[in-house]
């Protein structure tokens, strides 16, 4: 294995591009990890299966060429990102997904749920074993964790798997699933976000912090109107009385999203690298249907066809699937293309329904 990390520093800009080399299926495959020092990184490969070892290493050879042209070095000047999002291996371990509920007022209503803000960042379980902290993505696999977090990890004395979003150098937790070797997911939520609690009141640190969360009628319509002013993305309504399922159910569930902005996953079909803007595609059950163009804020890489990008956005136009007023959030390394499914959009005429 081949692996060169580089670093570029320039005003606000401090960035991170590691590439590797790797050995797979009697072949070698070249990988990419790459963003802001201390996110978590974006991940990819430049051989879409195994090649021979010279035809690899031309392409590494390139890939790191092409960076230090613009810039990159290999002086750290600072530490690095732990990037074990380049190996991306399967772990087995799953979270539970939420299923979006559009009228949230019976959930506010009963007391049998609990509200939590829903942070506008990925999806992360961290696990915790003797010295090696490790992050899981959404799918399931190995991927990067802010070295902030890492640190944090290292400091609580028993081993744990957790669950939460991480937005920049920061992991709101949620819910814990694993403690000193003992599952807790067949307890009910409220004790698991207790023995969350108890872990992390712990010890002192800051970069992993319990979500907040809000009990009763009266408290979770507050935070509720609090967060509809603040612009946040949504809330998470989760039942207490209810153990921890992997994967998403196909209807209902025990835990429900609402978001108070519209956003889809969607596949980039086409780029158009001159205008930083690209073309979006979404899945009408096994047909790829064009959804409209995003374009690309200057502080985000352009990424590549075939990539799936997260986008912000108004409303739907009916018939052309257009996205209207569209804002592209970033790459999204922890999703499939069965999750670019074309019943995300929120269409005009039901936008202007729940408004009214």
């Amino acid at each position: 294995m081949q692996s060169t990390t580089l670093y570029y520093r320039e005003g606000s800009s401090d960035k991170i591009y590691r590439a590797d080399l790797v050995s797979q299926n009697g072949g070698w495959v070249v990988r990419f990890a790459y963003g802001r020092r201390g996110s978590t990184l974006t991940t990819g490969t430049k051989t879409n299966q195994p090649v021979g070892f010279e035809d690899a290493q031309a392409i590494f050879d390139k890939l790191i060429k092409s960076k230090v042209a613009k810039g990159y070095s290999p002086g750290q000047d600072g530490t690095p990102h732990t990037a074990p999002d380049t190996t991306a291996e399967p772990t087995g371990i799953n979270p539970q997904l939420l299923n979006p509920v559009d009228d949230p007022e019976p959930l506010l209503a009963t007391d049998a749920y609990c509200l939590q803000p829903k942070h506008d960042g990925r999806r992360m379980l961290l696990r915790k074993q003797g010295s090696s902290p490790a992050g899981i993505n959404r799918r399931g696999f190995t991927c990067g964790v802010p070295l902030p977090i890492i640190e944090a990890a290292k400091i609580f004395a028993p081993d744990f798997l957790l669950d939460g979003e991480a937005v920049g150098d920061t992991l709101h937790a949620f819910d814990l699933l694993e403690l000193d070797g003992e599952n807790l997911r067949p307890k009910p939520y409220r004790e698991r976000l207790a023995e969350l609690l108890n872990l992390l009141a712990s010890v002192q640190q800051r970069p992993i912090r319990l979500v907040e969360t809000r009990f009763g009628s009266a408290a979770k319509r507050e935070l509720f109107a609090r967060l509809l002013d603040q612009n946040a993305e949504g809330v998470v309504f989760k039942r207490l009385d209810a153990p921890s399922t992997p994967g998403r159910p196909a209807s209902g569930g025990t835990q429900f999203k609402h978001k108070f902005v519209e956003t889809a996953s969607a596949i980039v079909t086409a780029v158009h690298s001159t205008r930083r803007s690209v073309a979006l595609g979404l899945y009408d059950g096994d047909t790829l249907v064009p959804a409209g163009h995003v374009a690309i804020p200057a502080d985000q890489p352009v990424p590549r066809a075939g990539s799936i990008v997260e986008v912000r956005y108004l409303y739907a136009m009916p018939g052309s699937n257009a996205l209207f007023q569209p804002v592209c959030l970033g790459i999204r390394d922890d999703l499939s293309p069965e999750d670019c499914a074309l019943n995300q959009l929120k269409y005009k005429a039901e936008v202007m329904e729940v408004a009214a």
